[in-house]
């Protein structure tokens, strides 16, 4: 079993380059120095997203991904990744972006929450956005 899955939640999404994707969140994490144990991509809807942001995290908004760090040991990823895709689809046109660019920069947005960045502030909104273009970049998926 790979230690990076991918499962859908009330939605039929099927992810392009499975193995491409992996490898690249994989190099990521090891590039930042943790440890891969193990990190499920979970996709799902809007209205599925926003029961988890109300249940877990008392937020009554929509939202592209929630992330649950369950790490018990340092540098070491184990983690829950939720992304909706109706909210994917909807960024990708507002920025006028492809759906697979705007995916794979959500996808790797998670990865680096569970890598201790955070997006609260605008210093940190600025060191993360860094962070996703330089890994988007290193594995093509930018130019």
């Amino acid at each position: 079993m790979p230690a990076i899955q991918f499962f859908e939640e009330d939605i039929t999404y099927k992810l392009k380059n499975k193995t491409a994707v992996r490898q690249w969140i994989t190099e990521t994490i090891q590039a930042e120095g943790y440890k891969l144990k193990e990190l499920t991509y979970i996709f799902c809807s809007d209205n599925y997203l926003l029961q988890i942001n109300q249940q877990y995290l008392n937020h009554d908004t929509f939202t592209d991904i929630i992330t649950f760090d369950n790490s018990d040991i340092a540098a070491t990823i184990v983690g829950d990744i939720f992304i909706s895709i109706d909210r994917i689809r909807e960024n990708a046109i507002k920025f006028d972006i492809t759906e697979a660019d705007e995916l794979h920069r959500v996808i790797i947005h998670g990865a680096l929450h569970l890598l201790g960045y955070k997006d609260k502030k605008p210093a940190e909104k600025e060191k993360m956005t860094f962070k996703e273009d330089f890994y988007l970049k290193m594995r093509g998926f930018i130019s």
